[in-house]
């Protein structure tokens, strides 16, 4: 992409939303999109791609025959101002998904939405990426893993609309994603990495 950046650091002009898309759907590779930026996803190593086929697998077979599916890091999701588009590392949608366009790859209404923590992304997933996933309205809980430890932090929106941080660490036995009562074990997050 010609206007494409390497994390951290922007480097190019504005570009719009439409550009965006225009050159991300043309693209063989991932790019993310903030605030008129484009940013170079790297490749995720294997103890992330573990966790992530972990979470697929156990989510997906709780969530087999309900209203809420679980998606791939290949869905990108989008803010209702079109000012980010970000592919989170796992999403659940309930009820009917909402999408942007007829293009059917850009979807407007995540539930839940993961991120699995690298030593590299850690600052990003708990930074700017938190605030972006705020603005969406549909957004629940937003869950970060950490991908060298067993760690988690869960961010909840709460009846009045402010979010509350809980951190679960390797004591605790499950992660609780309550949008579709789910209790999720350390034990089956972290399954083959070694952790």
């Amino acid at each position: 992409m010609e206007n494409e950046i390497k994390e951290p650091a922007p480097k190019y002009n504005y570009v719009s939303p439409d550009e965006y898309l225009e050159m991300e759907r043309a693209s063989t590779e991932k790019h993310e999109y903030y605030n008129g930026y484009v940013i170079a996803m790297s490749g995720a190593r294997l103890k992330h791609n573990q966790i992530a086929v972990n979470l697929y697998a156990k989510i997906g077979s709780y969530l087999d025959g309900k209203k809420c599916q679980v998606l791939p890091a290949v869905m990108r999701v989008a803010t209702p101002n079109r000012d980010a588009y970000i592919y989170p590392d796992a999403t659940i949608v309930c009820g009917e998904p909402l999408l942007e366009d007829e293009k059917f790859d850009t979807l407007l209404n995540p539930s839940v939405v993961f991120e699995i923590w690298s030593p590299s992304t850690q600052k990003n997933d708990m930074g700017y990426k938190l605030l972006f996933y705020q603005h969406i309205h549909s957004l629940k809980e937003y869950i970060m893993i950490d991908s060298a430890k067993r760690f988690a932090q869960v961010v909840r929106k709460q009846p009045d609309g402010a979010w509350r941080f809980e951190d679960i660490s390797g004591t605790h036995d499950a992660l609780f994603i309550s949008i579709v009562n789910l209790n999720l074990s350390f034990d089956d997050i972290y399954r083959n990495t070694g952790l």
